[in-house]
């Protein structure tokens, strides 16, 4: 008995003694994870708006809140908003971690907006073949702006870039080129100009790159130690993604065609659901064109051509007013957005593939309702019917007077009506149906005795 009971001793110790050990290990390997030097890498494309904003500043403080090393912030862009720029410019001066931009993968841009983002950075990189500069000058934007004002906003943006030169140290009359000349300069211009850092090929070599750099964090100097370092992806969350997506150009343009799709299927055959769907389109496309340099001008072309198309549906013209509206559609989507009214705005238009498939997707759609309209004009249908075409000799009366079109009340509903040989007709004439010309009865006068409705 005493042996067993030592045996199960042994044996309980034994494994105590085990799940001890294994959790010291599990402990060990948790602790070992998040001693682990982590950089977060942030993809940022796109036009800057406010919802990148938002993004890059919560990611930033994410990583400083999660123990990152430092930040990634992958860049590509080619400008944007001047307000959400100044606030991704205060987050980046600001920021609690070292924070380095790499502008790739190769053909890769940050222009206008991208440029003061890139200067921010504590490290800037960027990958060859692409590009960095043309802040277009205000001057020759073309926009409706007073001297005093454009003054006012390319001084502000100056004072911007100067201060992030002596922040950053980088070379403030290389960045005011950028504004003043509208110049843009490739990775090693950029790098031979003291405009940004080195130049990397892949996002590995823009980490080993910072790697033992030395960098100003808040007053603090940090040499950055990222030997060894695992990359963490953090992406727009699924809302984000989308909100940002309607800032597209291109997205805006097709969004904002969808919808007036929708609305004119919704006039042509009323059923609330293409109707409804539309309107969301068209809203949607509007909240993209807040971060464009929307042309005014474009947008009223394109309404236009709405408008003839939707007249096509009520007018005889043979498709005249369709292929007006065509020429309007495409004159407009050409014209939609303006060149850039301010330094950071993005020099952005609709692509001409965009342009060509909404055209003819446009016109084979017009097409399809010309020819559903010709056909309903020429249909007949069962007699007797409400709404068929009447017999002979079937009586009616006068509802509006003919001189020469006017209206007959026949076969229990009123008809679009004209006299046989183009006399005058008076209110409440009897008439005998002589024939039907598509939807419009040609009558006559009823001379005989009987009720001729």
């Amino acid at each position: 008995m005493n042996r067993r009971w030592g045996i199960s001793r042994v044996r309980l110790i034994s494994r105590v003694l085990f799940g001890f050990g294994l959790a010291l290990l599990l402990a060990g390997t948790t602790l070992a994870q998040d001693d682990a030097k982590k950089v977060y890498v942030m993809p940022v494309d796109g036009v800057v708006d406010q919802i990148m904003e938002g993004y890059i500043r919560d990611g930033i403080a994410k990583a400083e809140r999660e123990g990152a090393t430092a930040v990634v912030i992958q860049l590509d862009t080619p400008g944007g908003a001047l307000d959400a720029t100044r606030e991704i410019v205060k987050t980046l001066l600001n920021a609690p971690l070292p924070v380095i931009v790499w502008v790739g993968p190769g053909g890769s841009r940050a222009a206008s907006a991208g440029t003061f983002i890139t200067m921010a950075s504590h490290v800037a990189t960027m990958a060859p073949g692409s590009n960095i500069g043309a802040a277009t000058p205000i001057d020759s934007s073309g926009q409706d702006i007073g001297a005093d004002l454009k003054a006012k906003i390319l001084e502000d943006t100056n004072a911007l870039l100067r201060s992030i030169s002596t922040e950053r140290n980088r070379n403030l009359d290389w960045a005011l080129t950028t504004v003043t000349d509208a110049r843009s300069y490739t990775a090693d211009e950029a790098v031979e100009e003291g405009g940004v850092d080195g130049t990397a090929r892949t996002l590995e070599e823009a980490i080993a790159f910072a790697d033992g750099r030395t960098v100003n964090v808040n007053g603090q100097e940090v040499t950055l130690d990222l030997a060894d370092a695992t990359t963490v992806d953090v992406n727009m969350n699924p809302l984000q993604s989308l909100l940002h997506l309607l800032s597209d150009p291109n997205i805006a343009f097709i969004l904002f065609t969808l919808g007036f799709y929708g609305l004119l299927f919704e006039l042509q055959s009323p059923n609330f659901v293409t109707g409804i769907l539309g309107g969301i389109a068209i809203i949607l496309a509007f909240i993209g064109f807040g971060s464009l340099p929307l042309n005014l001008g474009g947008l009223l072309l394109i309404g236009l051509g709405i408008v003839l198309f939707i007249l096509e549906l009520t007018v005889t013209s043979h498709g005249l007013l369709a292929i007006g509206g065509i020429v309007c559609f495409v004159l407009g989507a050409a014209a939609l957005y303006t060149e850039p009214g301010t330094p950071t705005a993005p020099d952005v238009s609709v692509a001409f593939p965009v342009i060509a498939s909404m055209t003819l997707v446009t016109a084979a759609f017009m097409t399809l309702i010309i020819i559903a309209a010709v056909r309903s004009r020429r249909i007949g249908t069962a007699e007797g019917l409400i709404g068929a075409g009447l017999p002979s000799n079937a009586m009616g009366e006068v509802r509006r007077p003919l001189s020469p079109i006017g209206s007959v009340y026949a076969g229990g509903e009123e008809w679009t009506a004209r006299a046989v040989d183009e006399r005058t007709i008076d209110r409440g004439t009897p008439v005998r149906v002589i024939r039907t010309d598509g939807l419009t009865l040609v009558v006559e006068p009823f001379e005989g005795t009987g009720s001729a409705t």
